[in-house]
């Protein structure tokens, strides 16, 4: 029977004699290679989104990840503000991390709250809310998950 620190020390890359093995590079660590992403914001374009109010840069996570995962900025566009309609989202993880400005949104059962620089916040799935308003200057990074999720319009709660 092996002892538990015996195996350990091998999963770790030690021979019996206590000296470190080399193992080749696996395969995977290849592929993983070829899927590393980078944006830089340099370069980078913001384009049109689920909103009209904002622009979205898109961060290289969705196809980085196969669809699993989407994550962009997303920024005021100038001169647009928010319709303040309700909405949910069909998604399993949505947070959102404010940058710069401040953004004021609703949610079903919490009522308003102001969003500032350096506010991380998580949206439960399927949670009501809308929009207020927002800064001109606004920039926030949202990560979602999945990659391809649903945005339906919603009912006032009450």
């Amino acid at each position: 029977m092996k002892s538990a620190k015996r195996t350990t020390a091998r999963k770790a890359g030690i021979n019996k004699r206590g000296a470190v093995v080399r193992r080749k590079r696996p395969v995977a660590a290849v592929q993983r290679a070829k899927d590393f992403r980078v944006s830089h914001a340099t370069g980078s374009d913001f384009d049109a989104g689920l909103r009209g109010y904002f622009e979205y840069r898109d961060l290289g996570i969705h196809r980085a990840t196969r669809g699993k995962v989407v994550s962009h900025i997303i920024r005021a566009r100038p001169g647009e503000a928010p319709h303040g309609e309700w909405h949910w989202h069909d998604c399993d993880v949505q947070f959102v991390y404010v940058l710069k400005g401040w953004a004021k949104f609703e949610y079903e059962g919490v009522g308003e709250v102001l969003m500032q620089p350096g506010t991380c916040f998580y949206q439960p799935p399927g949670i009501r809310h809308r929009e207020i308003g927002h800064s001109e200057d606004l920039e926030m990074i949202e990560v979602v998950a999945p990659g391809n999720f649903k945005t339906y319009t919603a009912k006032e709660p009450t």
